[in-house]
C-alpha cells in the first residue's frame, strides 16, 4: 500500500497563515471528500476559514495553483486520476505533478499535492478520507502545505534579508476568502 513509512499526519498550529485549496471536479465522491478533509485539516490547524476552489480537472490544477500562491502562504491541490485504457493517465499524473513541483519552487510557496493518481475507482475511495479508507489524503495534503508554511516562515524570520525573501505572511495582504490582487501585467 502506498503510504509505507509515512509519518503521523498530525496537526500543525498555523495560526496567521492563509490557505487556498483547489479540488478538481470528476469523481465527485471521492474528491468532496478530500475537500471535506482537507477543510477539516484546515481547522485543526487554526485556518478555520481556507479559501476552496474548484477546476474542470486535474490538468487545470497548476495554473490555479500558481495565482493562489501569489496570494496565499500554502496551497492545497487536491483532485483524483483514474487509469484508463490509454497513455493518457501517465502523462496527465506527470503533467500535474511536475506543474505543482514547479508552482512550489517558483513561487516559493508549498502546494500540498493531494491528487490521488490510482488504477481504480475503489483505491482512490480507500485513499480519499471516507469511512473505512486506510489513508487521508485531503488532510495530509493540508497539513503538509502548512507544516512546511511554518518551516519557511521559521526560516524567513532567521534570515529576513536575504535575497528574494518574501514578505512572512500573505494573509495581512489579501483577504483569505477573495484574491484582491490584480495579477501583474505582461510585458
Amino acid at each position: 500500500m502506498s503510504g509505507e513509512g509515512r509519518p503521523d499526519p498530525a496537526a500543525v498550529d498555523a495560526s496567521g497563515l492563509s490557505l487556498a485549496i483547489a479540488a478538481t471536479r470528476w469523481h465527485a465522491e471521492i474528491t468532496d471528500s478530500l475537500v471535506a478533509r482537507a477543510t477539516a485539516a484546515a481547522a485543526a490547524c487554526s485556518v478555520p476559514d481556507p479559501l476552496i476552489v474548484r477546476v474542470p480537472g486535474a490538468i487545470e490544477l497548476p495554473v490555479v495553483a500558481a495565482e493562489l500562491a501569489l496570494h496565499y502562504d500554502a496551497v492545497a491541490c487536491l483532485g483524483v486520476v483514474i487509469r484508463g485504457g490509454t497513455r493518457h493517465f501517465t502523462y496527465v499524473c506527470d503533467s500535474v505533478t511536475a506543474g505543482l513541483t514547479r508552482v512550489a519552487l517558483d513561487a516559493r510557496v508549498p502546494v500540498g499535492n493531494g491528487v490521488l493518481t490510482c488504477d481504480t475507482v475503489e483505491s482512490a475511495r480507500d485513499r480519499c478520507g471516507l469511512p473505512g479508507s486506510h489513508e487521508d489524503k485531503g488532510w495530509e495534503a493540508v497539513v503538509a502545505a502548512l507544516d512546511t508554511a511554518l518551516v519557511l516562515r521559521s526560516i524567513r524570520r532567521a534570515h529576513p534579508d536575504a535575497s528574494g525573501a518574501r514578505p512572512e505572511s500573505r494573509s495581512a495582504d489579501a483577504h483569505p476568502r477573495a484574491l484582491s490582487h490584480p495579477a501583474a501585467p505582461r510585458h
